[in-house]
């Protein structure tokens, strides 16, 4: 591998203070552009959240059979439908059920499902089949397609300190931040800042002049996003966790008319092989106060027609438990969509099908990359075939 492709690749450049260089030389009064069309946030569940356990069907007796000590009680099963329930740690997300501003999408998966967690998450970022290899991410491909504002980094923003491979384009990236006013300061270095006054025409060898371009643009992006992180204070009370704090964070950009039109978080540790119940329900619980703040947030300043919140894993779990109060990596999986724009409320589809299994797994009835295509098509108004490298029917999601 050459030098300069290393530099290109390496996890240093995917972080805030070395993404790629594609912004031009730009002054930070130029940076003030306006947000543009709507906004897509995408919340990642790490690690392989157990949907049967997320979602429940609660009156299907094989699921109780497959889960004699890790199914949910019927009693404790919070029941929005004949058929299925949230488990009872969602508890805050039963309120935005019965608003009509979330979809639940059941048995979303691919075929010839891969069980390794990398694996299957390189499958959901790139969308490509399980037996192809893809460098760039479905929405690094999106920022790569000349998309209105693609030309600077911030277009697509990750709450974290690396950049996902879904961020990650051919010709453009997104931008990894943990905090803009850390970033802010990370900048403000004296020798940084020294160095990115120096004149562009002092640096002829080419890896210097990459490195130093992303300096430059780096600084010009912390100036813009720290600038407008002050734009708006939440007046809404949210959960005290990490997770918390990045949808804040979110809100707050999109609340000050950021030139962003994709956010990313993750929410980590869904790796639950042994004691599953209380790690789960934990997470749940994050995830559900977390995202119900965030949706009041945007209610509260009229924007929440503007947002699409999508949340996935990259597999569920197997549906039978294993002999360590837990569960094993599994196939098909929910897949959760809120916003005000939404199609269908409630659930999109019918419960998953616990009589018709693969070697003890789900089957998919839902390609995710229908759910992409619909994002694309209908959501960020790019050429979704064109992104995905083939033609997916969509869905009528949004």
């Amino acid at each position: 591998m050459k030098r300069r492709n290393f530099l290109k690749q390496s996890a240093l450049a995917s972080t805030a203070m070395m993404i790629p260089a594609f912004l031009n030389d730009i002054s930070f009064g130029q940076l003030m552009a306006r947000r543009a069309g709507k906004v897509l946030v995408v919340v990642q569940f790490s690690g392989g959240n157990d949907g049967l356990n997320t979602i429940v069907p609660y009156q299907n007796d094989l699921y109780y059979q497959n889960r004699p000590n890790l199914a949910i009680p019927k009693t404790e099963v919070l029941k929005v439908s004949d058929e299925l329930g949230f488990n009872p740690a969602l508890q805050a997300l039963q309120g935005l059920y019965d608003e009509g501003v979330m979809s639940i999408v059941n048995s979303v998966g691919y075929p010839n499902p891969d069980r390794s967690h990398f694996r299957s998450m390189d499958i959901w970022h790139t969308a490509s089949e399980s037996t192809e290899y893809l460098n760039s991410g479905w929405l690094g491909r999106y920022l790569d397609s000349n998309c209105a504002g693609c030309a600077s980094p911030y277009q697509a923003i990750e709450l974290d300190d690396t950049l996902s491979l879904a961020l990650k384009g051919e010709k453009r990236r997104g931008f990894a931040m943990s905090d803009p006013a850390q970033l802010k300061r990370t900048t403000d270095n004296k020798i940084l800042q020294a160095v990115g006054k120096t004149p562009s025409t002092a640096h002829h060898e080419e890896n210097v002049a990459y490195l130093y371009k992303t300096l430059v643009d780096t600084q010009s992006s912390a100036d813009y996003l720290f600038e407008k992180s002050k734009v708006y204070r939440s007046t809404v009370t949210y959960p005290q966790s990490e997770f918390a704090k990045d949808l804040k964070m979110i809100s707050q950009l999109i609340t000050a008319d950021t030139d962003t039109r994709i956010y990313y978080a993750s929410l980590t540790g869904f790796d639950t092989h042994a004691n599953q119940r209380n790690r789960q329900e934990r997470l749940l619980q994050q995830y559900a106060e977390a995202m119900k703040a965030f949706v009041q947030d945007l209610k509260q300043n009229n924007l929440l027609n503007d947002v699409l919140i999508m949340t996935f894993s990259e597999f569920g779990r197997r549906v039978k438990q294993n002999a360590s109060a837990g569960t094993d990596h599994g196939t098909a999986n929910n897949l959760f969509l809120m916003g005000g724009n939404l199609k269908k409320a409630g659930f999109f589809n019918g419960p998953a099908d616990l009589k018709n299994l693969d070697d003890g797994d789900l089957k998919y009835q839902v390609d995710f990359r229908d759910i992409y295509t619909t994002v694309l098509n209908r959501w960020l108004d790019a050429p979704a075939p064109q992104i995905l490298g083939q033609s997916f029917k969509g869905l009528e999601l949004v």
